[in-house]
């Protein structure tokens, strides 16, 4: 039998396996109420950024005001009030569902993209190429991320995409630091020394070898991170170094509410909800997953 054909086998084997372990990992999902409340969460935050337009009652507030309507409290008309120019909140907070998502998964995004292939070739050449990437890594390590994301905000004009920018930037070196550990326990597995004795390239190794298996940790370390994102991009906003006025950020909205506490209370008391069942659902779903996946995380 050809080396290929062996090749195939093999191939073939591991779909199979991997496919069972699927099985069993959405089994044990299925099983744990938390999680299913997690994923209720988050699918129902997906849907609402989608549907905003049609499921704001007052979706033209997200673009004019009205001073005729002005610190009314919640009522049948507007179930979370209005604000200072008379802008239907709920509304607002429905809309803001969008830029809340958006900066924790563009985020997540630009970190994947430093941090993971950093990991890998650091992880995997070791050396003098590991010591440098992780010297490096353990250098943004040493700062706390809403320290360094407020540091680099402060220094840029305040927007959607500065803000993004600024806590990628934080973000990084964790997925980095996380699978390098990981390339350091598999590269020396049967399967990568099969394909390095077959004559395959480092690169193959790693991306093609080596990545697939970390990939169930790193769902369960981007489903928790998320939340922890959306909760950095409303603090920027609440200190002012966020998306700015009148965009419907919830860290923006809450920071403009608490000069009217504890009177007009619901400027600050809906949005802060909003943040707190998006962080809340994204650490249900992310802990249900880490069980579901059996994985440990550093």
């Amino acid at each position: 039998m050809t080396q290929a054909r062996l090749w195939k086998l093999s191939s073939g084997d591991a779909f199979e396996a991997r496919f069972e372990d699927l099985r069993r990992t959405l089994h044990r999902l299925r099983r744990s109420p938390l999680s299913l409340v997690g994923l209720a969460i988050v699918l129902g935050l997906i849907g609402m950024a989608i549907f905003a337009p049609q499921i704001a009652p007052y979706p033209e507030d997200i673009a004019t005001v009205h001073f005729d309507r002005t610190f009314q409290p919640p009522s049948r008309e507007h179930w979370f009030g209005t604000d200072e120019v008379g802008r239907d909140v709920l509304s607002r907070v429905i809309f803001g569902t969008r830029i809340s998502l958006s900066i924790g998964l563009a985020v997540l995004a630009i970190a994947l993209a430093i941090g993971v292939p950093l990991g890998l070739i650091a992880g995997y050449m070791g050396g003098l190429v590991n010591t440098v990437i992780m010297r490096l890594t353990d250098i943004f390590l040493a700062i706390p991320p809403v320290v360094l994301a407020m540091a680099v905000s402060a220094l840029l004009t305040p927007t959607l995409e500065n803000s993004i920018f600024a806590i990628a930037f934080s973000w990084w070196p964790w997925y980095t630091r996380l699978i390098q550990g990981q390339v350091l326990s598999i590269k020396e597995e049967t399967f990568v020394e099969a394909s390095r004795s077959a004559g395959a390239s480092a690169f193959y190794i790693a991306f093609k070898e080596i990545l697939p298996n970390v990939l169930t940790i790193l769902i369960v370390k981007v489903t928790l991170d998320i939340g922890y994102a959306v909760l950095t991009g409303a603090v920027l906003g609440f200190l002012g170094l966020g998306v700015r006025p009148p965009t419907p950020e919830w860290g923006t909205m809450a920071s403009k509410g608490r000069l009217h506490l504890p009177t007009r209370w619901w400027l600050t008391t809906f949005p802060g909800l909003a943040i707190f069942i998006t962080v809340l659902g994204f650490n249900l779903l992310g802990d249900g997953l880490r069980d579901a996946f059996d994985v440990e995380l550093e």
